[in-house]
């Protein structure tokens, strides 16, 4: 027993010292600031949409919504520096990127020296209302020369063969024979590594999509308002409705929706939640015995201390989708052990996190991307927030979804974490990304086949290798982009409810005002809608089997 104590706070001692000693290196050279007194600023809204996975940091988007994604490349040193302008540290970025800066009213601060091989694009900064100023600056990405040409070659053509069905349509088989895709009757299937399935259809005017056996979305066109269109979606899973909003997008002939807000917090909330507190902060998440944590030990440990809130929601963010990996996990093999690797250290008792083999851990450098997407977000929701109700009761007719880039491509946002999973193709083997990975988009600009090429900067140890460069459709991304700003709602939120408890600093006002679109009522139809596309899906597989198998299936 003692000598179970002992090696298990050996680890610990083992596992923080050199973190620690990181962090408080940091912090000598980076003391916080004073907020700068700034004008008011307004900006547009946007609303809030939940999350179908499970995990207990995952909330509905009535009052705190989940968000996500995250990334950042992996061959660079990163020298801090006293800056003179900009509020807010500056992008680490991994080599042979191009780099971007923020512009926006001057703070005292310390930016970030960046090592690049790339060139440099100016970012927009935010300035906060009410006597905060923040300074956004965006993301760099990786690549090699200008973002929206790099690596046009990537190859995403999956091992198998594609099939073409009678009466119309198409199917990809994999190499052991089993169904990749399927393109038919306006219904498109694909299964993952993992074993689960997405089905995506539109019924009626509706958008369908059907994830997993207990849940997905119904989405439904809801008003149109300042020339742009929004959308209800109502998500069930495991007999729950939520709602949320999307605005529309239309870009490259093709729709995108992006995360909507229902709801702001006064923009002095996010200038608290986005500069340095006035000390570190030691913060207990109690996760030590949660099963997901001890399986993705290896892969992420959260900061020691947080300097600001912006790192505290960092780790929310990370951890909500390593939560949502395990469920998915658990709820397709009904159990999800520890690896061969990792049976004799558990046979000895428990251990560290850092000390479980499942996983590459998560880098410092690949964490502050993560941290830098976040302060960014928090000055743009800064931003949005002094115009909240601004344009409310100003309903038209007018045609929706302008032809404006969706957010997921825009040139400022390189990092995302994946938020389910998603099966790519890397050096012409397919492999799998799951919630909790780390991309970094290098290229802006979609090809024929609505790809943009992306790195892998971090990925637990059965997934795509890190520092792998694959292609992701625009629409995946988007929905990381969505995911990434609903769990990022659902942490202001937690932070909103904790603050100035268990050692976090008092915030300021914390109360809520109205977006612009009010949040729908759900869709009570939604559970019978998806029950029905998965009963045809099963149908359209079981034919597309047959006729693969049979002469009549054509390569």
């Amino acid at each position: 027993m003692n000598f179970t104590r002992n090696r298990s706070a050996l680890w610990k001692y083992v596992w923080l010292a050199p973190m620690m000693l990181a962090v408080s290196t940091a912090f000598a050279q980076h003391k916080p600031n004073a907020p700068t007194p700034a004008p008011h600023a307004t900006a547009p809204t946007h609303v809030s949409a939940p999350s179908h996975s499970g995990g207990t940091m995952q909330h509905a988007p009535v009052q705190h919504t989940n968000a996500q994604h995250a990334t950042m490349p992996s061959h660079t040193t990163s020298t801090m520096a006293r800056g003179t302008t900009g509020g807010a540290r500056g992008n680490v970025t991994a080599g042979h990127t191009s780099t971007t800066s923020g512009h926006g009213p001057t703070t005292p601060g310390h930016g970030t020296a960046i090592a690049s091989h790339g060139t440099m694009t100016a970012g927009h900064g935010a300035t906060a209302t009410h006597g905060t100023t923040v300074t956004a600056r965006g993301n760099a990405a990786a690549g090699h020369g200008s973002v929206s040409s790099a690596h046009s070659n990537i190859s995403h053509m999956a091992p198998g063969r594609q099939v073409s069905l009678k009466g119309g349509g198409s199917a990809h088989i994999r190499p052991n024979g089993q169904i990749r895709s399927i393109n038919r009757n306006g219904m498109q299937i694909q299964h993952n590594l993992h074993g689960g399935r997405t089905i995506v259809a539109n019924h009626n005017g509706a958008r369908v999509v059907t994830m997993g056996r207990h849940g997905g979305y119904v989405q439904r066109s809801y008003v149109t308002r300042g020339g742009h269109s929004y959308y209800s979606r109502t998500y069930y899973y495991h007999g729950a409705y939520r709602t949320g909003i999307y605005r529309g997008y239309y870009w490259g002939g093709r729709p995108y929706y992006g995360y909507y807000p229902a709801f702001y917090y006064h923009p002095v909330y996010y200038g608290w939640a986005y500069n340095p507190w006035p000390a570190p902060v030691y913060y207990g998440w109690g996760w030590g015995g949660a099963p997901w944590y001890g399986y993705y030990g290896g892969y992420f440990a959260p900061y020691p201390v947080y300097p600001s809130a912006a790192f505290w929601l960092t780790d929310y963010l990370i951890a909500a989708n390593l939560q949502a990996a395990y469920a998915a996990q658990v709820e397709i093999n009904g159990s999800l052990g520890p690896p061969a690797s990792d049976q004799l250290l558990a046979s000895m008792g428990p251990v560290p996190a850092a000390a479980n083999s499942n996983a590459v851990a998560l880098s410092p450098e690949v964490k502050r991307a993560i941290a830098e997407e976040v302060k960014a977000q928090l000055a743009a929701e800064q931003s949005q927030a002094g115009k909240a109700g601004s344009s409310a009761g100003q309903q038209t007719n007018a045609p929706g979804n302008s032809n404006e880039v969706p957010p997921a491509l825009d040139p400022a946002r390189r990092t995302f974490v994946v938020a389910t999973d998603v099966s790519v193709v890397a050096d012409g083997a397919e492999c799998a990304l799951t919630a909790g990975d780390v991309l970094t988009r290098l290229t802006d600009t979609p090809d024929a086949d609505n790809n943009v090429n992306l790195s892998v900067s971090a990925s637990k140890k059965t997934d795509c290798a890190a520092g792998k460069q694959v292609a992701v459709s625009v629409d995946d991304l988007q929905e990381m982009q969505n995911h990434f700003r609903e769990q990022l709602a659902s942490g202001m939120g937690e932070l909103a409810k904790k603050q100035g408890k268990d050692g976090l600093p008092k915030a300021p006002d914390t109360s809520t005002v109205a977006g612009d679109v009010s949040e729908p009522p759900p869709d009570k139809t939604a559970a019978k809608t998806l029950e029905d596309q998965e009963k045809a899906a099963d149908q359209t597989e079981s034919e597309v089997k047959q006729e693969a198998s049979s002469s009549g299936g054509s390569q």
